[in-house]
């Protein structure tokens, strides 16, 4: 699936770590992701939570999609920050799963949590 993803790719998303539910994935802030209040904009927070989270759904095999994602922004990153995006599986149950993934920088501080929804596609 990652070999596929030009838009992580794109980015500079790097997979660290796969195993079946979980998942880390890495990113650097660049200065074209920061908004006009000079922090990282949101959505690139939220594309590397969800790349992570995506790699952790379809580490079972079946071709899997978010259903739905929320997240909630803790702290603010800036560019030259490394981000650490790691996404736990919490449940699965027949098609569905749930996933939490928290992004943090390296020295721990929580940058955003978030929760994804997926399901298998037939």
């Amino acid at each position: 699936m990652m070999e596929a993803d030009t838009a992580s790719a794109a980015l500079g998303i790097v997979p660290e770590e796969l195993g079946e539910g979980r998942a880390v994935c890495r990113m650097t802030v660049t200065g074209q992701m920061v908004n006009g209040h000079g922090i990282c904009h949101g959505g690139y927070v939220f594309l590397l939570a969800d790349t992570a989270f995506a790699c952790a759904c379809n580490s079972h095999g079946p071709v899997t999609v978010a259903a739905g994602a929320e997240i909630t922004f803790v702290s603010p990153a800036h560019a030259g920050d490394v981000l650490i995006a790691e996404a736990e599986e919490r449940t699965r149950y027949g098609r569905s799963g749930i996933y939490d993934v928290t992004v943090r920088r390296p020295d721990g501080q929580v940058v955003a949590e978030f929760r994804g929804r997926s399901r298998e596609l037939k």
